[in-house]
């Protein structure tokens, strides 16, 4: 993306997003657009940017009302930014902020614009629920009737399950199968542990709760709704407790997936505000670290690899194109979708035969350091409100960039249909 040596220098110079919480919690009577105004909105007054025009806003929810077609651009009316700010929607599943950011990046490393801001959010407590295309059949027949009896008529083909709600899911439609589902698969073709998911989440609520404690996220997080810090970091878990808990997507006794190790449902919503140097220098905002490559991947879920597998394959693909290796990173923020997820992606690396066979080469791409790994807490503990997972990491990573002053770190989300999208950064 950024590597021809004439493409704008692309920097992270802010981070905001609100605490995530559970579906059905704390933020359960607030809409899409009410969490990603707080994210924007904090973003704005943390960076001064009141009244400011950008150059665009980039942002999407994954489960969003007909009514939000327009959600990029009705939040940035309502978080302080100038009415002349442009602003889109986009999508990529769990995705979307990382690709947010890889837009508004483009832009700026081509010369279009000089700042832009990349964000998602989702509300699985506001999650939209639709009535059976019959129902609507009928809706619509009435509606477009321009007579007495053709307004009529439609309502005699009214059955009573018309009334039963088709609520949003997260099943993939070319399998049938949930993301717990299809990870539950995953984990059996890569022999991945029961124990050693637990202890990945374990690890995850043990690092969220001490950066809480150490006031680490007070610069990223902002408070909405009274509420101050993620509402599902769980301080009193242990490995003991996690062990208890029963397999929720295979109950044949073959299960290793549990509630404990596996994210929750999730509200949210995060923002990251990027630029070249020259406007971070104008407005004197400090430049936190670098944007300076990404990938995105896909595979075939259907026949081939596992549905959350494709980070493997993108992550190899980038480091090839930049000439790198797996261990040349200081931080990873390996989104954890789910504990077995994260772990056959660090073992798909480690194995030579998938590395030759179906990443192209010659030899494994080895381990990471696992102390560099979600150092300030994983999805699992923090939460998955879809939409803003990307945002999410990218804040946290520039953060840890901008501390140590110096070193790479690289971040990668999974996605639903069998994709991945990944980012390089770099210590200003």
């Amino acid at each position: 993306m950024l590597h021809d040596g004439r493409a704008i220098k692309v920097a992270i110079v802010g981070g905001s997003r609100i605490p995530f919480c559970r579906a059905h919690s704390a933020y359960r009577n607030f809409s899409n657009q009410d969490l990603m105004t707080a994210a924007l909105s904090g973003l704005v007054n943390n960076c001064d940017l009141k009244g400011q025009t950008l150059g665009e806003v980039a942002l999407g929810a994954v489960i969003k009302h007909s009514k939000d077609w327009n959600l990029a651009r009705e939040s940035v009316i309502d978080s302080g930014l100038s009415m002349r700010t442009p602003a889109l929607d986009l999508q990529r599943a769990c995705g979307t902020s990382i690709e947010a950011t890889i837009l508004i990046a483009n832009k700026i490393a081509l010369g279009q614009i000089e700042a832009g801001i990349a964000g998602g959010t989702d509300s699985i407590s506001d999650a939209p629920i639709v009535y059976p295309d019959g129902y609507r059949r009928i809706l619509l027949d009435v509606h477009s009737s321009h007579s007495l009896l053709g307004r009529i008529s439609p309502w005699f083909r009214l059955r009573p399950q018309h009334f039963i709600p088709e609520l949003p899911g997260v099943t993939e439609p070319r399998t049938g199968l949930s993301m717990g589902e299809s990870t539950e698969i995953t984990a059996k073709e890569w022999d991945v542990p029961r124990e050693h998911q637990d202890q990945l989440a374990l690890s995850s609520h043990i690092k969220a709760a001490a950066a809480y404690d150490a006031d680490w996220y007070e610069s990223l997080v902002v408070p909405f709704a009274d509420v101050e810090e993620d509402n599902n970091i769980r301080r009193d878990t242990t490995f003991e407790k996690l062990s208890a808990l029963k397999p929720v997507f295979d109950k044949t006794g073959d299960g290793t997936m549990t509630a404990g190790n596996s994210t929750p449902l999730t509200d949210g919503a995060a923002a990251v505000l990027l630029a070249s140097d020259d406007w971070a220098s104008r407005k004197n905002l400090p430049v936190m670290a670098y944007l300076t490559f990404a990938k995105a991947a896909a595979v075939d879920f259907i026949d081939k690899d596992g549905l959350l597998m494709a980070p493997a394959f993108a992550v190899s693909d980038m480091l090839k194109q930049t000439d790198m290796q797996l261990q040349d990173f200081d931080f990873y923020e390996i989104h954890e979708a789910f504990a077995a997820q994260t772990i056959a992606t660090l073992k798909a690396w480690q194995s030579e035969e998938f590395c030759r066979k179906r990443l192209g080469r010659n030899k494994a791409l080895g381990p990471i350091d696992l102390s560099r790994l979600n150092t300030k807490g994983g999805s699992i503990a923090i939460g998955h409100p879809f939409a803003a997972t990307g945002a999410r990491v990218i804040g946290t990573m520039a953060k840890l960039l901008q501390e140590k002053g110096s070193g790479r770190g690289l971040v990668s989300v999974c996605t639903a249909g069998g994709m991945g999208v990944c980012a390089i950064m770099e210590a200003a």
